[in-house]
Parts: C-alpha cells; sequence; structure tokens
C-alpha cells in the first residue's frame, strides 16, 4: 500500500482559486483524491476544476468564507454528495506589505479574517461527526513569517503565527476526535500574491529577497506536496506540528 496515497479520500480546499491552494487542488487529484473546493472566483475556480485529473469527483462552492452564514449549509450538501471529509487545507489568504504607520485596525481585522478566523470556522464545522470520517487531517498554510520577523508584515505575520499556535491547540482538542491538525509555513512561492508583492516592492528589494532563500523562490507544488503529506497515512503520528517548507530562508 502506498502510504503517501489519497485515493479516494474526500479533501475539502479554500482558497483554490489560485497560487497554492490551486496547486493543492491539482496535486491532491493526482494522488487519487476527490474535492470539495471553495474561493470566491468563480471563473479562475473553474480554471482549477479543468487541471484536475480526469475522474476527480469535484463539488464547488463559490462563498466568501468570511461571511457566509449559510457555510455549514454549503459543506453539508457537498458532503451528502461526496462523502464525508478525510482531509481539509486551509489555503485561503491575504498579504499586506505596509510600514507600521500605514497599517489600521481595519488591515488587521480583515487579514485576521481570512488566514485565521474562517479556517478555524470551516475546521469547527468539518470536526462534527457527521461531516467527517473516523480519522481525518487538517492542514493549515502559515508562512515563516509567522515564525521570524519581517519589515513591513506587522498584520499578516501576527495572522500565521496565529495559525501555528492555534493550530497546536487545535491538535490537542480534536486528537479525541481521531483528528490530526498541523500547519504548513512557507516561503516566498511563485504565486500571483508574491508577484503584486515584488511590484510594490521594487527591483533591489525584490534581488535582496531571492538572496536570502538558498534554493531559490519556492513552486506552490512544494506546498502542495507537504500537504499531501500531512493528509496522508504516511503522517498519522504527526498532530500539532508546524512544517517549514522554504528553501532555507529560515536557516539564516
Amino acid at each position: 500500500m502506498n502510504q503517501f496515497s489519497l485515493k479516494d479520500r474526500i479533501i475539502l480546499i479554500t482558497g483554490a482559486s489560485s497560487g497554492i491552494g490551486r496547486s493543492c487542488s491539482v496535486e491532491c487529484s493526482r494522488s487519487g483524491a476527490h474535492l470539495i473546493l471553495i474561493a470566491r472566483n468563480e471563473e479562475e475556480l473553474q480554471k482549477t476544476v479543468s487541471m484536475l485529473t480526469p475522474g476527480t469527483r469535484t463539488e464547488t462552492i463559490i462563498a466568501d468564507i468570511t461571511n457566509a452564514e449559510n457555510l455549514e449549509e454549503l459543506i453539508a450538501d457537498k458532503v451528502s454528495i461526496l462523502g464525508k471529509i478525510s482531509g481539509f487545507i486551509h489555503c485561503a489568504g491575504i498579504e499586506k506589505t505596509l510600514p507600521l504607520k500605514k497599517h489600521t485596525a481595519q488591515i488587521y481585522t480583515d487579514i485576521f479574517a481570512v488566514n485565521v478566523i474562517s479556517g478555524f470556522e470551516i475546521a469547527k464545522i468539518l470536526s462534527l461527526k457527521k461531516y467527517k470520517n473516523e480519522t481525518s487531517s487538517f492542514v493549515f498554510i502559515s508562512s515563516v513569517a509567522g515564525v521570524v520577523g519581517e519589515i513591513g508584515k506587522a498584520a499578516y505575520s501576527a495572522s500565521k503565527g496565529a495559525v501555528v499556535s492555534g493550530a497546536r491547540s487545535l491538535a490537542m482538542e480534536l486528537s479525541r476526535s481521531g483528528i490530526r491538525v498541523n500547519s504548513v509555513s512557507p516561503a516566498m512561492v511563485h504565486t500571483p500574491i508574491l508577484e503584486k508583492m515584488f511590484e510594490n516592492i521594487g527591483e533591489d528589494a525584490a534581488g535582496e529577497i531571492l538572496k536570502k532563500h538558498p534554493l531559490g523562490i519556492g513552486q506552490p507544488e512544494d506546498v502542495a506536496n507537504a500537504c499531501i503529506f500531512l493528509l496522508s497515512e504516511a503522517s498519522k503520528w504527526i498532530t500539532g506540528s508546524n512544517l517549514v517548507v522554504d528553501g532555507g530562508y529560515s536557516a539564516h
């Protein structure tokens, strides 16, 4: 038996319309999973669906997870079609790089709503017996910015640190329900968020960031493969961990 296989498992992924979320969707389908994909942008989400391995059973939910009051109903509907959840990856996230003087209370609120609160709210839903398999695995995408300091990222870093510490607490609480909970902390990865950030900071600053990655900037599938490991039986004795996937960035 392939311990890394996700064959016939039902995996729910947020932020599936781009970047790491899209890559997680594609790689999970390659590993044999069937998918419930959540995003706000229907057109981009359909692009993700078109990239999946043929034969992947897929259900989509178009919703803003920060204020979808009927999110449980939407998830319940998809579970009734595909089956109970074996895994969950919270990839939805927003990033802002701004000097502290430009940070506002609203920026903190907006970033925490997506990066932290919505993921934990979905975990709450998926931890209910009626929606999950006997054993399941939850993976939260954090960031090395949640572990090391970075200029201009007070709100973002705080949110990603909250993901790491919150996931550890969930791991302790949900282990009795057969749920493992871990986080993955990437450094810079080729995604639309990174491209936008590089446009804002200029060539010199971008060059400095590149120097800090001994193995270069990562690809979204590097993060997706770490998630697949944490969803699979190969990691059945791992919970409450933060897996750093950063090309050596935090080894400085």
